[in-house]
């Protein structure tokens, strides 16, 4: 079995708090893939950034002071271009850049699963943490980062985090 994860596309990541114009311009382009993997049959998770109304005083909002993803906020949401999907997809809600509940699924699933591909943002905090967990659960499984579905921070931090997952022995492509 396939996974197709789409990772925090979130208002607040693309028009939001944390406004980015690359995350903006990878929606069409994650819908597309959407579409094709549903056809496909393969199975569709969303993560969403979650924090609660104290942000601001846990040791992220301390480093990266700018509420954001707040639940039951519009900057919470899933974009609405991408909202279509979300009735056939299991979501993970992650306190954190990585999902723990992620990757418990897939340690409890793992014998079902031989590909895992990701897209989303950011690239270098929550697409590389969740990436990183999937090899650390299933070594042995091929998991793919589709580049032209990700964005960084910056055009820099997406390209390090790019080479750092390759070291890593994940596919990239569409770079």
């Amino acid at each position: 079995m396939k996974l197709f994860v789409v990772i925090d596309m979130q208002n607040d990541f693309t028009t939001g708090a944390l406004y980015n114009e690359d995350a903006i311009a990878v929606i069409p382009y994650i819908k597309d893939r959407l579409i094709k993997e549903k056809e496909k049959g393969n199975k569709i998770i969303f993560t969403r950034d979650t924090h609660e109304e104290n942000y601001m005083d846990t040791m992220e909002g301390k480093k990266l002071p700018v509420p954001h993803c707040i639940k039951n906020t519009k900057g919470h949401e899933v974009v609405d271009e991408l909202k279509e999907f979300l009735d056939d997809a299991t979501i993970f809600d992650k306190k954190t850049f990585g999902s723990i509940e992620f990757g418990m699924y897939l340690q409890n699933m793992k014998e079902d699963i031989d590909t895992i591909e990701f897209v989303g943002v950011c690239t270098d905090i929550c697409v590389i943490s969740n990436v990183m967990m999937a090899k650390a659960v299933m070594p042995n499984a091929k998991i793919i980062v589709d580049a032209k579905g990700c964005a960084g921070v910056t055009k820099e931090a997406h390209s390090t985090a790019l080479d750092a997952m390759k070291a890593c022995h994940i596919d990239i492509i569409n770079e």
